[in-house]
């Protein structure tokens, strides 16, 4: 769309603002660290929304020492003349009433984001205070807001030489009660992800408050990507990338292999992250699998009376990064995380098959190493399988017997069910005397398990603890993973508050992410937050979960040294007391684990418990100093 057919027509208004200060979650998610960046994605994805209709090629984003966040952009500007609907100016109408926005079919943008219509009225609402600048026709036009209500008119103040948008705003203390400060990490790693998604864009980032100046710019779109992503692995052959538009949908996907055992696809549509994948994410995984099993087929590897080789196969060891532009894009769940819509498959299989299939022949040697590493982890999982079905076999013989370790619960509602998976039989003996039994499963795991990060799946099903694990849960694992089998709803790691409980709650979580994701994105599994302390004075006793929390009330009730208990093991506790603090429904205190950035979290796994010492050593060592109280 020209810039000469852009104005106030082009807004639509659904409804109005009222409800977003009395429910943000609703809007944002949630009002902790999360939600106080969702402000910042709103308004930064507005900008970028601009540059991927082809208006804008430069972003800036600063954080002030006064707490705000400012984000402008050298693109269209917001009209301003007055709206028809509302007679308010348009640039009022924009951040002060809901669904007001270029996104929702009045012609503003062919492809954006879902929600950023929305965003900017929400942030507005959710802000002690934002002001507005729109530069266009060779002036300058301010207004500015506090608590989502306009504080005057909009006015020129004064000349300018270019088009944009700045928004500058101040989140509310009143709705994120627990910090209003921004992290510069995370905004650093969400702008390089946007330079990554957009070919060409300039994204600036300044830290007003500590100095610091970014500037991200990747001419390779998703290759330079897929290139940051295995900056730190032992790869496999050259990057593949194409980009190609067919049946009005964009599709760019970049790939290459390295010599892991996990794999790293990340899906986006409108540079909006899909953590659940969709339609998109399908089309590449059909493409995949089908063109390596031809190609390798043609070539005389895989033989006529040979098996094809699986998805799984094809994946192990994989980074790939597939990004798709869609018009009107149809979302599955509240989420939002799982594109529907169903030409997204046929799009990125036809594109990405093709291209592939012409990569594999044009480059033998890479194409060689792929195979090599496919057909590895097929033997792999063939003798996965084996060992899993011998476990199965097992237990149908045993009549489905459980782990002899595992003291289950008499609930069989899996809703109302929850498993403990306890560090040590001391902690597993008092757990199973003190828990709830009609809801509370223990079991109990015997030394540190197998770290997952250096075993592919058939080294895990013949190491015992993970077996039993397995068995407990009953989902299965890999290719026949089912979680509608899931025997219990909330699965809570309990570990010491020490070095090995902490290495062992690692481990475990190590197998989660990379085994049984679909556990944690469901939302499934809980970490365990016992008392690191017991304070007594007299007949009053307190239990306490930080040394924040103990300095507190040792000074207001004046208890001495002799009266302070450090638990340093679950096993410490008996069964009343680790009930009480631990695993009592209504005064118990736990983490629920989730997947805040992947890719992210990728890394840190692959630092902590790969097989490279040096990365780890230097992650340590950088972190050192936030540790306190260690117990060697």
């Amino acid at each position: 769309m020209s810039t000469e057919n852009y104005g106030a027509d082009s807004i639509q208004v659904l409804e109005g603002l009222e409800p977003v200060r009395k429910r943000p979650w609703m809007y944002i998610g949630s009002t902790d660290e999360r939600g106080l960046h969702h402000l910042v994605w709103e308004i930064v994805d507005n900008s970028i929304d601009e540059a991927m209709a082809g208006h804008c090629d430069t972003i800036t984003l600063t954080l002030g020492t006064d707490g705000s966040c400012m984000v402008e952009d050298n693109g269209r500007w917001i009209p301003v003349e007055k709206h028809a609907k509302t007679g308010k100016s348009t640039l009022e109408t924009i951040l002060t009433v809901l669904h007001a926005g270029g996104k929702f079919g009045g012609g503003g943008y062919k492809v954006s984001g879902w929600l950023h219509g929305v965003g900017s009225s929400v942030v507005n609402a959710l802000s002690t205070k934002m002001e507005a600048w729109v530069h266009r026709d060779g002036k300058v036009h301010y207004q500015s807001f506090a608590l989502g209500k306009t504080e005057g008119d909009i006015q020129v103040v004064g000349d300018t030489d270019h088009t944009g948008t700045i928004i500058k705003f101040w989140p509310d203390p009143s709705i994120f009660k627990i910090s209003t400060e921004f992290d510069y990490k995370i905004i650093v790693a969400r702008l390089r992800q946007q330079a990554y998604l957009t070919k060409g864009i300039t994204l600036y980032m300044y830290d007003e408050r500590t100095g610091a100046r970014y500037k991200f710019y990747f001419e390779g779109g998703v290759k330079s990507y897929v290139h940051f992503l295995n900056r730190k692995e032992d790869v496999i052959g050259d990057i593949f990338y194409t980009e190609k538009e067919k049946n009005d949908i964009l599709v760019e996907v970049s790939l290459q292999y390295n010599k892991e055992y996990s794999n790293n696809i990340i899906t986006f549509v409108n540079n909006i992250h899909t953590p659940e994948g969709g339609s998109h994410l399908t089309g590449f995984r059909t493409a995949l699998t089908r063109t390596i099993n031809k190609y390798a087929r043609d070539k005389g590897i895989l033989k006529e009376k040979d098996q094809n080789l699986t998805n799984e196969d094809v994946v192990e060891g994989l980074t790939a990064v597939i990004s798709v532009k869609v018009v009107d894009p149809q979302f599955e769940g509240q989420t939002k995380g799982k594109l529907g819509t169903p030409e997204a498959r046929g799009a990125v299989d036809g594109v990405f098959g093709e291209k592939f299939a012409e990569f594999l022949e044009e480059d033998p040697t890479t194409a060689k190493k792929i195979i090599e590493k496919v057909f590895l982890a097929a033997k792999a999982r063939l003798a996965a399988r084996a060992a899993r079905d011998t476990v199965i076999r097992k237990g149908a013989l045993e009549g489905m017997t459980l782990p002899g370790k595992l003291a289950d619960c008499s609930s069989k509602d899996p809703a109302k069910s929850e498993l403990y998976i306890v560090e040590g039989d001391s902690a597993g003996g008092s757990a199973k005397q003190g828990r709830d039994r009609e809801t509370q499963a223990i079991l109990p795991l015997r030394g540190k398990i197998l770290n997952t990060e250096q075993a592919r799946i058939d080294k895990i099903f013949a190491n015992n603890e993970i077996k039993n694990l397995i068995i407990a849960l009953w989902t299965s694992i890999g290719e026949t993973f089912d979680v509608s089998r899931l025997r219990y709803h909330r699965i809570v790691i309990m570990t010491d508050a020490d070095v090995d409980g902490a290495h062992i709650r690692t481990l475990l979580l190590t197998f989660f992410f990379r085994y049984l994701r679909e556990l944690i994105t469901g939302g499934y599994l809980y970490i365990a937050q016992p008392p690191l302390y017991k304070l007594t004075k007299g007949k009053q006793s307190w239990y306490v979960y930080s040394d924040e929390e103990k300095e507190k009330i040792i000074e207001e009730q004046w208890i001495v040294g002799d009266n302070i208990q450090r638990y340093k093991g679950l096993g410490e506790m008996n069964p009343e007391q680790l009930w009480e603090t631990t695993m009592d429904h209504d005064n118990r205190k736990m983490y629920k684990v989730q997947i805040e950035d992947a890719e992210q979290a990728d890394d840190v796994f692959k630092v902590l418990m790969g097989g490279e010492v040096a990365p780890r050593r230097r992650f340590i060592q950088s972190r050192a100093k936030d540790v306190q109280n260690l117990d060697v």
